[in-house]
């Protein structure tokens, strides 16, 4: 599991520190996701199962509020989501 900042930020341009902060909450929160999601399919008690799957649900909301802050600060990553929607289109044909 994630616990560290995975980079040295120190080694990161002043200009990009911010939207690396914003990729590693992204990370973090994604790691969390899969976590929750994994003790809720070996949980026995079904309270408990439905909490995690609800924290789970919690973090892919704050996914997208990083990745809503991070599209509107990185361009190159708004085309190149573009290019994503467009090669699964493809493949979807």
């Amino acid at each position: 599991m994630l616990s560290q900042i995975p980079i040295d930020l120190k080694k990161v341009k002043k200009e990009n520190i911010d939207n690396e902060i914003i990729r590693m909450g992204m990370i973090a929160e994604l790691d969390a996701v899969n976590l929750y999601e994994q003790m809720a399919a070996t949980a026995q008690n079904p309270v408990l199962k439905k909490l995690l799957l609800d924290i789970a649900k919690e973090e892919k909301t704050h996914i997208g509020e990083f990745q809503t802050l991070l599209l509107e600060r990185d361009k190159e990553q708004v085309q190149e989501n573009e290019k994503a929607k467009q090669e699964v289109m493809e493949l979807k044909k």
